[in-house]
């Protein structure tokens, strides 16, 4: 299980991420584009998802995604359980979602240093 402790302390580390509390839910985000959102309880994440494939991402394991609630179906957005990830799906997530608002110059550096760090 991962905790919220833990995602917080993963997105901090993602370039040009910014992280406030917004109507007692943490929200990380890029500029004025959010990227993730832990709700109030910490059971669950959501995070950027591009609409076209987030039907499949829910079809293929509802037993951890969820899609947003209807006033959100209009954004990039998809939610995940805490509880049925692991660190390693949860870094590649929240890294998913970060690099899908972040300028792609930003993200293939991001990429390249970590490529050069394994």
């Amino acid at each position: 299980m991962v905790t919220v402790d833990e995602v917080c302390a993963f997105a901090r580390t993602l370039p040009r991420t910014n992280e406030g509390l917004v109507r007692g839910r943490i929200k990380f985000r890029i500029g004025r584009i959010v990227y993730l959102s832990l709700s109030r309880d910490g059971s669950t994440m959501g995070f950027a998802f591009p609409k076209e494939w987030r039907d499949a991402l829910v079809e293929a394991e509802p037993e951890k995604f969820s899609l947003p609630g209807q006033g959100d179906m209009r954004y990039h957005w998809a939610h995940v359980r805490l509880a049925a990830i692991d660190a390693d799906e949860m870094r590649d997530l929240v890294e998913d979602a970060w690099a899908f608002c972040v300028p792609k110059s930003v993200a293939e550096d991001y990429a390249a240093a970590r490529a050069t760090a394994d």
